[in-house]
């Protein structure tokens, strides 16, 4: 006796086209994520060069405080005043108390500045804070700085 398939024939295959498209749309998204964290930092900003720096590992989610040349602050690309840097300061260090800050102040900015974050980030009880700078062979270069 010879018994009919019960649903046809047809193998059923997998379809290779929707999840090619899947997987294309997911590394952009993360392509995209990955350039916006990585340049995180104002190109318009000089860092003064150093003779020993070099290139840190980046940890997620440290804090890039951009000061430019009059003194303005600028965070994930928004200008912010003292008041609001350092709220933002201080309910990151609540949540996070290892918090790490990277200083990314312009060669010509006045000292002072740099002196207010400081201060801010001293505020905030965040002790974790550096200082980015690039090497002298790519300040002569006029390469983009770290």
């Amino acid at each position: 006796m010879k018994f009919q398939p019960q649903f046809g024939s047809e193998r059923t295959t997998m379809q290779l086209a929707p999840m090619i498209d899947i997987v294309f749309l997911l590394l952009i998204f993360f392509i995209v994520l990955w350039n916006y964290a990585r340049f995180e930092t104002e190109l318009d900003i000089s860092v003064p060069a150093a003779s020993a720096a070099e290139e840190p590992d980046r940890n997620i989610g440290e804090i890039v405080v951009n000061i430019d040349k009059e003194g303005t602050f600028i965070v994930e690309g928004k200008t912010r005043s003292e008041a609001q840097l350092l709220k933002m300061l201080l309910d990151i260090s609540e949540a996070y108390p290892d918090q790490a800050v990277i200083l990314r102040a312009d060669q010509n900015t006045a000292h002072k500045h740099t002196i207010r974050v400081l201060n801010l980030c001293s505020q905030a009880k965040i002790w974790n804070i550096s200082f980015a700078t690039q090497p002298p062979e790519a300040a002569a270069a006029g390469a983009p700085p770290a």
